[in-house]
């Protein structure tokens, strides 16, 4: 190939920045990102300008004028052009693309975690120089969506213990706004480890939603569940009858505790219900807590007959979490680990009060959960899954050490 002149364009350069200094930092930035394109287009004909080689690849086709943002501003270039069989695009401006695409991510990224479009803004023009609008961020975060949607459809395992509840949040739909459920299902694996199975949103917690839910996570490989707590919402517990037949269900025990006192009939008697009620659930071993329950229904059934009735109802719900290892009990006795993770989605969902679809609401809080269930993943195992195979085994074992002295007798 000939011997390029490109020596103006620097000359051109240099003398802006003898002239103007650091205020020419722009222009000089525009020149040379012209040049250096040229340059780039040469090398993908093989050819220089009005050359003639038998190497040639394609011709060149002029300029097209592109604006680019740049920390030292906006300004516009030309886009050197081709035609022919060669494909061609600056380098340049391909890696100008990449960061702003990775630009975009941030942007997601900062309203995926609850700051305001408006905080977005005023963030990327202190540092960047760059407005951009709410719908740009609102755009950017539809980046994310892929990734998203490989998460929620995953493939599961064996999880042993399941949580389950559903929280509310507004959403526009056909001109109106409406408060739409959002479900999530928290998982404790073989190993101990929690984690966020999957995340939903329905336009409320009938039947056929739970049902359609559960049965998501079943087709993407559920399996070996032996526990299950959560709330007694009447569509919820249809639809494990209907999926999760075999599995022990435990109502939430601290729903129990405020679902009681709607039963009480006099304020005075409020806290001596709670105190009996929780003096049931805190007893040893199942039987004994059995006993507690039975003693305080008789104990109720001439002050507060309905009371009474209702605890001898719904309590024993309450109860199945006796059937797990003592060690597991504390934190599997109540839906709390779930309602602490329903605390911090509002908390970054509260900046955006209503959304305006459905979509937008999956997007936010299956990024949020997205988060916390990977920490969750690489921090401590929330249970020692082995402590029921230990108990056993030291069962075993101080009853072969009470044979032993039985012989030795």
């Amino acid at each position: 190939m000939a011997h390029r002149k490109h020596g103006n364009a620097f000359d051109d350069a240099m003398e802006l920045l003898i002239e103007n200094g650091f205020d020419s930092m722009a222009d000089v930035l525009r020149l040379l990102l012209n040049e250096a394109m040229k340059i780039e287009r040469e090398d993908a004909l093989a050819a220089g300008a009005y050359q003639r080689t038998s190497d040639r690849k394609g011709y060149a086709n002029g300029y097209k004028p592109k604006t680019v943002d740049t920390r030292m501003g906006r300004f516009a270039v030309d886009v050197p052009q081709v035609r022919g069989d060669v494909e061609f695009y600056p380098s340049a401006l391909e890696k100008g693309c990449r960061s702003e695409r990775a630009l975009k991510v941030a942007i997601a990224e900062m309203y995926v975690k609850g700051i305001s479009t408006r905080r977005v803004t005023r963030v990327l023009e202190k540092m960047c120089g760059l407005d951009v609008s709410g719908t740009q961020v609102s755009r950017a975060t539809q980046i994310l969506d892929e990734e998203l949607d490989r998460w929620r459809n995953r493939k599961l395992g064996q999880y042993p213990y399941i949580i389950l509840d559903a929280h509310y949040e507004k959403v526009r739909m056909n001109g109106s706004v409406q408060s739409c459920a959002v479900f999530t299902a928290i998982g404790v694996n073989a190993d101990g480890k929690r984690e966020i199975l999957g995340v939903s949103v329905s336009l409320s917690e009938a039947e056929a939603h739970w049902r359609a839910f559960l049965k998501s996570l079943l087709d993407r490989g559920l399996h070996g569940v032996t526990y299950i707590v959560s709330d007694a919402h009447d569509g919820l517990k249809a639809a494990l009858r209907a999926l999760f037949n075999g599995a022990p269900w435990h109502r939430c025990q601290f729903h129990l505790q405020q679902n009681a006192q709607a039963y009480v009939p006099k304020k005075t008697m409020k806290k001596q219900v709670s105190d009996d009620i929780a003096d049931i659930f805190a007893a040893p071993d199942g039987r004994i807590a059995r006993a507690r329950l039975k003693q305080y229904v008789e104990k109720c059934a001439e002050s507060a007959p309905e009371l009474s009735e209702w605890m001898e109802e719904n309590l024993p719900e309450g109860l199945t979490v006796f059937e797990l290892p003592q060690e597991h009990r504390k934190r599997m006795r109540t839906t709390n680990s779930l309602e602490r993770l329903h605390e911090e989605i509002n908390r970054r969902t509260r900046v955006a009060r209503l959304f305006p679809n459905e979509a937008s609401l999956i997007r936010l809080v299956s990024a949020i959960e997205m988060e916390i269930s990977e920490d969750w993943i690489a921090g401590k195992r929330y249970l020692n899954m082995n402590v029921e195979m230990e108990n056993e085994n030291e069962s075993a074992n101080s009853g072969k050490k009470r044979i032993y002295r039985k012989n030795v007798a």
